[in-house]
């Protein structure tokens, strides 16, 4: 094998739900176990209060107010006369923008801004592993500050309600819990480089059909349980800097001039200190965002001092219509943030590094952990190179590289590995590989009008197979010992700003697909997607289906040692995949996309919890992940039976390896309440663990999940409740697979 990155072993993670800032906290001992592998930020400092009041009372209006919009694209003004640098700004869910001109979206042209690119969202979840996600911010994080940025607008996390969403693949998981867990030690990681995140798009961000202004209506209890938890522990776990408001209405409010989101919850009942920066061009009236809690206005449709935090604010204050106070107190926060970062008094600031080896191993240790292993029957995979020859590499996909591409951000990157280079650089020189484009990708301009607004001016397909193109395909597959046919999707069609129309494949793929493998059953279905699509006729016909992501400069690499069998996938789906989009619930009871308006009318059940619920099955399930062995739980076992409110639940699995080669598993822990008083899930999310464990070994996972992580938003008195009585713990590897269900009482 040849120019193999050298994957870092992974310790034992265990993962618990706790929030140290929570009332009625555990007792030190529980608190102390319960902080093993968990993460916790440092808070906006406060230190440079009576400095910064000092430097707001020498500021002019125009001075302060130019602190609060953007003066470029990606920055607000400074204040040189008081040493005030401008506070600078990179998107960076995928890796560190590249430089764009100030006052365009036109690149800058520069030649140091190349970045790493790093795996998407939806394989950072896939990992189930929390010290990633904590790699993958530090990695980041230490990029934005190579880049000279402030703060990074990352992370997304809204919740997946739709399979259909542009933004899935950017965004991490359906499940609340899962979610928090993979965002804390993100944010972490970010930070400490003396780089603020923006933590997004806050909230209910869940589809960009209508996002500029659709009212989303959703009940309290739904938006406390799963739509805010990861939200409230990047601020209380966390000590996020940023949050950036969302385009979107909520409860007929925008989201940056909604008072109860940003100032009732955020600061009052989270105690949020930093900056709450809008989407671009998200502001709509400036006396109600500012004084809602909106501090930094940025946008591009019009000339800079046309912003609503611009000459309408310098106006509107001179005027008597806004207090002066409101733009001290947004000017304040800004800078409260500045110097937290050493932004202002730069001595000590971390200085960053960018495309270095460590962080192209960041990005392949990630993506490498991401692929998840849905179908292998008959033993195609891993490979065999023993009686190998040749291998038929068939798709577009293949050679399709997605650091750029589509509405959202990308990222220029000086290295993205396909799969087919992938290949070239692990095979011997001694078996041929045949490549043939099988597709081609293309879209139509003509045909946009059909889909109506499902997906606003998304992109449509052409679905027509060329047959010349065919012909090569089935000519490679049939030539060749073993076929790898590349599909799925890329970041032309899963795109910012339009959601999909269905969950077709593109391009005539499925039928593509269907050939290769009459003309070689040794073939092998590699999806490269972010989002679910219909993989049902896929998935019955094919004995080896791999599942792969957006996966960044090295996943090429990564995705050719999981075939061949140099690294054991571990991933785990971070959301359900339907038979039928008929059977998610947001499209089960119509509704999505709305129109004006979108009620949540689900509820709860989002996701898994929907499926699990009203026993529909899934094509594959939540947290579903095959491997190359095979792993046993044994003895498992709480500490006890019996608890009070204020304890903790200890989960104890012995997990053994009963294959014959190394591999990881992930521990899954969810819990059910029967006879409760409220509507409750089939079954929810508490906890998770993940152990690496060689042939014959066998380690004990240990899990704790706090009493208080069990209750439900009582929205007759505001505040979370734990309901006594029975409750099942249920221990397995997928939300469909328990292997375990252990009945406690709660006191």
């Amino acid at each position: 094998m040849k120019n193999k990155p050298i994957s870092t072993a992974l310790a034992f993670v265990a993962i618990i739900g706790i929030s140290c800032k929570r009332e009625g906290a555990v007792n030190k001992r529980e608190m102390a176990l319960a902080m093993e592998g968990s993460y916790q930020g440092t808070p906006v400092s406060m230190q440079y209060d009576e400095k910064i009041d000092s430097l707001i009372a020498q500021m002019t209006l125009e001075e302060k107010v130019g602190m609060l919009h953007g003066s470029s694209m990606f920055a607000t003004a400074a204040v040189e006369r008081l040493g005030i640098p401008e506070f600078t700004m990179a998107d960076g869910p995928l890796g560190v923008r590249e430089e764009i001109s100030r006052d365009s979206w036109a690149p800058a042209g520069w030649d140091n801004d190349f970045a790493t690119y790093y795996p998407a969202g939806g394989g950072l979840a896939a990992t189930w592993n929390p010290e990633m996600a904590y790699r993958f911010g530090n990695s980041v994080g230490a990029e934005a500050r190579a880049r000279d940025k402030d703060m990074l607008l990352s992370p997304a996390i809204n919740i997946i309600r739709t399979p259909l969403g542009g933004r899935t693949y950017e965004y991490f998981t359906e499940d609340p819990f899962l979610n928090k867990k993979m965002t804390v030690p993100f944010v972490v990681g970010v930070q400490e480089n003396d780089v603020a995140v923006s933590v997004k798009h806050y909230a209910a961000n869940n589809q960009e059909t209508h996002r500029d202004y659709v009212d989303v209506q959703i009940d309290e209890r739904t938006l406390r349980e799963i739509y805010l938890p990861a939200f409230k522990a990047a601020v209380t776990e966390g000590q996020a800097y940023g949050f950036m408001g969302a385009y979107n209405k909520f409860r007929g409010d925008y989201l940056c001039e909604n008072e109860y989101m940003l100032q009732t919850v955020l600061r009052d009942q989270w105690g949020f200190d930093g900056i709450v920066v809008s989407d671009w061009a998200a502001v709509h009236d400036t006396k109600k965002a500012l004084e809602s809690g909106t501090d930094i206005e940025m946008g591009t449709p019009k000339p800079f001092n046309e912003f609503y935090f611009a000459d309408a604010l310098i106006k509107a204050v001179k005027e008597g219509k806004i207090e002066e106070r409101y733009v001290d107190r947004a000017v304040k926060r800004v800078l409260q943030v500045m110097f937290t970062i050493k932004a202002i008094d730069d001595e000590g600031r971390k200085k960053g590094e960018l495309s270095t080896e460590k962080h192209f191993q960041d990005a392949y240790d990630i993506a490498s952990e991401s692929i998840v292993l849905l179908k292998n029957d008959g033993g195609l995979l891993p490979i065999n190179l023993d009686n190998i020859k040749s291998v038929a590499v068939i798709g577009n996909n293949a050679t399709k590289k997605n650091s750029l591409g589509g509405f959202g951000a990308g990222v220029k990157t000086k290295r993205e590995v396909t799969p087919l280079e992938g290949l070239k650089n692990r095979l011997p020189e001694s078996v041929q590989i045949n490549y043939a484009e099988g597709y081609r990708e293309g879209y139509s301009e003509n045909e946009k009008a059909k889909l109506g607004d499902i997906t606003l001016n998304g992109p449509v397909t052409l679905d027509e197979l060329d047959p010349v193109l065919v012909e090569e395909a089935v000519n490679a597959a049939k030539n060749s010992d073993v076929a790898i046919i590349f599909a799925g999707s890329n970041r032309d069609y899963e795109t910012e700003a339009s959601d999909r129309a269905s969950l077709a494949l593109p391009f005539g793929q499925e039928a593509l697909i269907e050939k290769v493998m009459e003309a070689n059953p040794n073939t092998i279905v590699v999806m490269i997607a972010g989002a679910p699509f219909d993989l049902t006729r896929i998935s019955e016909k094919s004995s080896a289906l791999v599942w792969s992501w957006f996966n960044g400069s090295e996943g090429g690499n990564a995705l050719a040692d999981v075939l061949l069998g140099d690294v054991n996938p571990s991933g785990k789906l971070p959301w359900t995949m339907p038979r039928k989009l008929e059977d998610s619930p947001a499209h089960a009871i119509d509704a999505f996309p709305g129109d004006s308006t979108v009620v949540y009318k689900e509820g709860i059940l989002v996701g898994y919890r929907w499926f699990d619920t009203k026993e529909i099955e899934p094509l594959y399930p939540f947290g579903y992940g095959l491997s190359y062995t095979e792993f046993e739980f044994l003895d498992v076992q709480t500490d006890k039976a019996t608890y009070q409110e204020d304890e903790m639940i200890k989960i104890d699995v012995n997990v053994k390896n009963i294959g014959n080669i190394t591999g990881k598993e992930t521990v899954q822990v969810y819990v059910s309440k029967p006879n409760s008083t409220v509507e409750r899930a089939n079954k929810e999310l508490k906890g998770f663990g993940k152990a690496e464990l060689k042939s014959g070994e066998t380690k004990t996972i240990s899990i704790p999940i706090p009493i208080k992580e069990l209750g439900y938003y009582n929205v007759a008195n505001n505040s979370w409740e734990v309901e006594k009585g029975d409750y099942y713990i249920k221990v397995g590897n997928s939300s469909r697979n328990i292997l375990s269900n252990i009945k406690i009482t709660i006191n």
